[in-house]
């Protein structure tokens, strides 16, 4: 689904993420871990076609997107969810909905609009609610579904967790794992590791720029060394 070829790509005259190879399948969810500064959100953000491309490719599928226009991207089938949600305060859960599909026709809209509802039954019963006035996990609830409204082959996540109670973070990542179980290819980017590699199929460590290690999520659950040198976890030890 996604290929991403010695990509370097930054701001102004800083380059934030150097010659970058990332391979994600169709249908899988790939984390994207590592430190803070390590270049996860500029990678996020350069797919989404936000951040400049100093060299290198993006493709999707056979499509060649790294000179394409951000609305353009959308159209193609990337959607972003974007680190601090940045939702619409001012406007409703269910004009943030709307916005999301723009680039649609009406009928899809509606559908689009059932199915988002259907998935976060908290956002309907606050359709008329101002978004800026909803609790953290609703409006990332609100971003996600936004970003859905675009009807997305490629859903890039940023930080989902971030500043989350447990129970939310819980019921997004179900949402998740049925968006993967219809077919939905996910990039994600995530602080909270153990809660990434519980979910994800695959994880790309990055580390100032340039990738650390690339490899399955099952091979970095079980391989400590893996996770104490690139993802900075310890396993609690082992009791009889």
């Amino acid at each position: 689904m996604l290929k991403i070829n010695k990509l370097s790509c930054g701001y102004g005259s800083l380059t934030v993420v150097h010659e970058l190879d990332l391979n994600v399948s169709e249908g899988s969810i790939h984390a994207l871990v590592g430190a803070n500064g390590a270049g996860k959100s500029t990678t996020l953000m350069t797919i989404a076609g936000h951040v400049q491309v100093k060299s290198g490719s993006i493709m999707i599928g056979s499509e060649q997107l790294d000179q394409v226009p951000t609305k353009e991207r959308v159209r193609r089938g990337v959607a972003l969810v974007p680190e601090g949600r940045r939702l619409f305060s001012d406007l409703t859960v269910r004009d943030n909905l709307e916005v999301g599909g723009y680039s649609l026709p009406k009928e899809n809209i509606s559908r689009n609009l059932e199915r988002v509802l259907t998935m976060f039954p908290r956002l309907g019963e606050r359709i008329k609610q101002e978004s800026g006035l909803l609790s953290g996990g609703e409006q990332q609830m609100l971003a996600i579904g936004r970003a859905l409204m675009a009807e997305p082959k490629l859903l890039l996540l940023d930080e989902l967790s971030l500043g989350l109670m447990p129970r939310m973070v819980e019921d997004c990542y179900i949402a998740l794992q049925q968006l993967q179980s219809e077919g939905m290819t996910i990039l994600l980017v995530e602080q909270n590791t153990q809660q990434a590699l519980s979910a994800a199929d695959d994880v790309t460590v990055l580390e100032s720029g340039t990738v650390a290690w690339q490899g399955t999520a099952e091979k970095a659950r079980h391989d400590s060394s893996i996770i104490e040198a690139y993802i900075g976890l310890r396993r609690e030890p082992k009791t009889d």
